[in-house]
């Protein structure tokens, strides 16, 4: 799929040979790379849906129902995050009983004192929602949506993203500036090599979701703060999904294989819309168009980093696809800059 990248963008950046035959005969081009387009989506799909059979299949682990809480508020948070880390030592104790070392450790960690959960999930693939900051009293709260393969089993990634960006928020605001980051593993995401991760189906079960999360920050914070979603990978096809009407400022997608949307009047967001991609994001070698196969719509359309798109394209620097949230890098800076509404420092090319 390398090579492909050439044809990659519809803003003139390619390069080599596919801008010269454009020249000579644009249309030829055009059907050539629709014709790559298509083959590429169908090897996807059948690769997505033979090379799972291959698999060993993980056993259910046990663990208890999530815990019962009061109405979220300011009030209530601390009985909240209290009431999960009571869930998730629990959980930790079911694990090792069904001898999960990992998924024990992993709970067990979740349900130390200094965690603050607003939501847990022990069971399946698990499901959390964790806050670094003083959520009630933030001024900037910063929402991360994860992308594929994302669990209790690789939780500790995720939450060093978080941590990541937190403490860069921490450094880099303004005195008396207040800020938060929500992690939310809040749906269960598709697995990188999967027919789910070539379609919206999981986005669109994940989307309310999403949007309750939001209403709970408005109703914890209030409407003062400002809220920014950072969506990775698949999670901005979640956001996609759950973006028109949301209360949020700004909407911000990196590494992504699209939203499901045409553009970014198409997601119907009063939030600023921002986009980028890394030198060395493999997603950039994905066709990004949207089109039916053996009865399933697959692909997410437009390109957000494209003009066409229209989103406020952003600089994340040289890194892959994992690297957005890297200490040190120019897309963890631009990233921090849009949560603190720094929106003139971001930097652009």
């Amino acid at each position: 799929m390398g090579s492909a990248s050439r044809y990659r963008r519809s803003d003139g950046r390619g390069d080599g040979d596919g801008d010269r035959d454009g020249g000579r005969d644009g249309g030829g081009v055009r059907r050539r790379v629709g014709r790559w387009r298509r083959a590429a989506l169908a090897a996807l799909v059948t690769g997505a849906v033979v090379l799972p059979l291959s698999g060993a299949v993980r056993p259910e682990i046990p663990a208890p129902a999530p815990a019962t809480l009061a109405p979220l508020s300011a009030s209530t948070l601390d009985e909240a995050y209290a009431a999960n880390r009571a869930n998730a030592a629990e959980a930790a104790r079911m694990a090792a009983g069904h001898h999960d070392r990992a998924r024990a450790a992993t709970d067990r960690s979740l349900a130390a004192p200094a965690r603050r959960l607003l939501a847990f999930d022990g069971r399946g693939s698990g499901r959390v929602t964790e806050v670094l900051g003083d959520l009630g009293r933030a001024d900037r709260i910063a929402v991360l949506v994860p992308g594929s393969d994302t669990s209790l089993d690789t939780y500790g990634r995720f939450h060093a993203a978080a941590a990541a960006l937190y403490g860069q928020l921490v450094r880099q605001a303004p005195a008396g500036t207040r800020t938060a980051v929500v992690a939310w593993l809040g749906y269960e995401t598709p697995g990188t090599v999967s027919t789910t991760v070539t379609t919206t189906g999981r986005a669109e079960q994940a989307a309310p979701q999403l949007r309750a999360l939001v209403s709970d920050l408005r109703a914890i914070a209030g409407d003062g703060p400002r809220v920014s979603l950072l969506c990775h990978s698949y999670g901005s096809v979640v956001c996609g999904r759950a973006a028109a009407g949301l209360a949020v400022d700004d909407l911000v997608l990196v590494g992504s294989p699209g939203t499901g949307a045409a553009s970014a009047a198409g997601l119907r967001t009063r939030a600023r819309v921002w986009a980028a991609l890394g030198g060395d994001d493999w997603v950039a070698n994905v066709p990004h168009v949207s089109t039916n196969l053996f009865g399933t719509t697959v692909g997410f359309g437009t390109d957000p980093v494209s003009p066409a798109f229209g989103a406020r394209v952003f600089t994340a620097g040289d890194g892959g696809h994992s690297d957005y949230f890297r200490p040190g890098s120019a897309s963890l800076t631009n990233l921090t800059r849009i949560v603190l509404g720094e929106t003139k420092a971001v930097t652009h090319g």
